[in-house]
């Protein structure tokens, strides 16, 4: 198989469990959340494998799909407004910027992000649209669980670069 073949090949399937890992959280009863961060996994996967442009097409095909076909709307801009872009963003970043200059640009993209989310989810979460007291500790609070979330999203990257991707090398 020819690598334009294999990369479209890989970015389709990609996508495909992207869609259906954004599904299932839609349809459980809990950890809603955690499924849709856990969908993004999928974009660094494609990234990993074929590049920064099929993780773009992943993205974006997942994203196009998941406002489609889902049966709740607000898991799919769960999924474009903070977690799915995010592989992306965290490759280009984490390639050239020293340490904290990778911070410092990833903690302003989370909470600019952050500010577009809670734009666009409001009228969701709020019935009345008014913002609750101490919604500016959202972003205090969101900022930490981000951390914690890109701490465990670089070990799962570790762990599928380590664990998974020789495996899907090898029938390269």
């Amino acid at each position: 198989m020819n690598k334009t073949t294999r990369s479209l090949t890989l970015s389709a399937l990609l996508t495909a469990l992207t869609v259906i890992t954004l599904y299932i959280a839609s349809v459980l009863p809990s950890g809603r959340m955690a499924m849709v961060a856990l969908s993004s996994i999928f974009v660094a996967a494609a990234i990993i494998e074929s590049g920064i442009r099929a993780g773009i097409f992943v993205y974006a095909a997942s994203a196009l799909l998941g406002l489609l076909i889902l049966p709740y709307i607000g898991f799919s801009l769960m999924y474009i407004l903070l977690f799915g872009y995010y592989p992306v963003v965290k490759s280009l970043i984490e390639r050239k910027a020293p340490m904290v200059l990778q911070w410092i640009l990833k903690l302003c993209i989370f909470n600019a992000a952050l500010t577009v989310a809670w734009f666009f989810l409001r009228e969701l979460i709020f019935a009345f649209g008014e913002d609750p007291p101490g919604a500016a500790l959202l972003y205090i609070g969101g900022s930490v669980v981000f951390v914690v979330f890109d701490y465990g999203f670089t070990k799962v990257i570790w762990l599928y670069i380590n664990r998974i991707s020789k495996y899907m090398k090898k029938g390269k």
